[in-house]
């Protein structure tokens, strides 16, 4: 058995008499993917906030490679990456500047900066686009160009917001491809979508969230086959049975 890598116990987080996080336990094994999916509302961007340290716990505790979030926030920050589900782009920059300014905003030295950006730029097929302004970028460009600064720094640990969401098919793919790669160097990911059956292809183990709460959280088979056939259940089918059908907007 891999070791953890991330041990998340009895999280709680609240906001004025919102309780937005109540009582999230889960470990990560160092090499793992782990998916954490809820509705909207049901405390996984929290959840993420407190991880990669954006945000305090109200209690519990956070334990990132042997470092506590809590007592030392900049040791685990030298070893995690966030891909956020909002672009973090400099629109007016080239792609090739994006990654150098963020590789430098992260430590690294002008040049290992710009050798970090050739090779995640060609990790995501963007080499040939390197200087291209990224205000003239497709979309699934830009979400490449998003994760690829989350690479920089080369972290152990990577969380990915919808990485994928409102993107082409072939770009969801090329970043299926690279998560896929990344995992088999070693890589820890905790990975968050709404897309279920990304999460089914994607993740060793899944989390689902609501009201705050972890509702189930197993391998995406044992998950299915709760509901009976794990050939033919589905996530979905998995996710609305316990989260139910009525609309969160």
């Amino acid at each position: 058995m891999a070791e953890d890598f991330l041990v998340a116990t009895d999280l709680h987080k609240s906001f004025h008499d919102f309780k937005a996080v109540n009582g999230v336990s889960f470990s990560i094994a160092k090499g793992e993917i782990f998916g954490l999916l809820g509705p909207n509302g049901a405390g996984k961007t929290t959840t993420i906030r407190m991880l990669s340290t954006v945000l305090e716990a109200d209690s519990g505790e956070i334990i990132i490679g042997g470092h506590s979030v809590r007592k030392k926030a900049e040791s685990v920050r030298a070893l995690i990456g966030v891909c956020p589900q909002e672009l973090a782009l400099y629109e007016d920059l080239s792609a090739m500047e994006n990654l150098i300014f963020f590789g430098r905003m992260d430590g690294l030295n002008t040049r290992d900066a710009r050798a970090q950006a050739e090779e995640y730029l060609k990790l995501m097929g963007l080499q040939d686009r390197a200087k291209g302004r990224v205000a003239k970028f497709s979309g699934g460009m830009k979400r490449r160009i998003n994760l690829a600064i989350a690479l920089m720094g080369n972290p152990q640990l990577v969380f990915m917001d919808e990485p994928t969401v409102g993107i082409d098919p072939q770009s969801r793919n090329r970043i299926y491809e690279t998560i896929e790669g990344l995992q088999s160097k070693g890589m820890t990911i905790l990975y968050t979508t709404h897309y279920m059956e990304e999460a089914d292809r994607l993740c060793d183990r899944i989390a689902i969230m609501d009201g705050g709460k972890i509702i189930a959280m197993d391998t995406p088979r044992a998950l299915k086959a709760q509901l009976g056939d794990s050939e033919k259940a589905t996530l979905e089918d998995v996710f609305l049975n316990l989260t139910g059908r009525s609309l969160r907007d």
